[in-house]
């Protein structure tokens, strides 16, 4: 068994429908979809108002580099285009943790790095995970509610809810 959380974003076209796209694409192992929020672009490149999700996964047959194949064609299947790093996307589909039967999988291979680095800094995946697993952890860091709190007073002031997937 593989159990993965992926986090989905979009800013360019119809960011609803990319994100439904995607949760359709995973439908076959969906196990939990959080609640939409609008958000400010991260990262320091000019650009609209985030649309983000996380969503839950499990497979028996799935590796992580399973997940990483399948998140990549939804990105392709949208049109996603990689010119500017953090910089305005269709959809963006990232592995944050894979859990497998000997426990959290840890990778540091530049291309499939896990957990998702970044994870433990952002709201915007933080507080949906949180609305999917309460009692969430993120591997080699702790509690996810925990690492939300850290982030200190205000630090969900930007989220604002989004459309229904």
């Amino acid at each position: 068994m593989t159990r993965a959380v992926l986090s989905l974003g979009s800013n360019l076209g119809d960011r609803a429908a990319h994100l439904r796209a995607a949760v359709a694409g995973f439908a076959d192992v969906l196990v939990g979809v959080s609640p939409v929020y609008e958000t400010a672009p991260w990262g320091g490149v000019e650009q609209a108002d985030f649309l983000n999700a996380v969503i839950v996964v499990d497979d028996p047959g799935a590796d992580a580099w399973e997940w990483l194949r399948r998140a990549q064609a939804l990105e392709d299947a949208a049109g996603r285009v990689r010119e500017v790093r953090w910089g305005p996307r269709t959809l963006d589909v990232d592995v944050v943790t894979v859990t497998g039967e000997g426990g959290p999988v840890l990778s540091d291979d530049p291309v499939l790095l896990l957990p998702h680095p970044g994870t433990p800094e952002r709201a915007t995946v933080l507080r949906p995970w949180l609305d999917v697993e309460p009692d969430a952890v993120l591997p080699g860091h702790g509690p996810v509610a925990a690492l939300l709190a850290a982030l200190g007073p205000g630090a969900e002031d930007g989220l604002r809810p989004g459309p229904a997937l």
